[in-house]
């Protein structure tokens, strides 16, 4: 099955994208105060995409 025919693999990408996003202001210099808030919400979007997308299909997780 492919990616857009899977709403579970689909959305974990989607959570894995946005988690991305919101750790990439944390390898800059000088970031402020509200992008170290960020960096939370990004590990656990991260995680859960991964969890989402590695459980998709039927078998063991990858």
């Amino acid at each position: 099955m492919g990616l857009l025919g899977n709403r579970r693999m689909l959305i974990g990408a989607i959570f894995m994208i946005i988690g991305t996003i919101l750790l990439l202001p944390a390898v800059l210099p000088n970031i402020g105060e509200l992008f170290t808030y960020a960096l939370l919400p990004g590990a656990a979007l991260l995680v859960y995409g991964t969890w989402l997308v590695g459980t998709s299909e039927s078998g063991p997780a990858v």
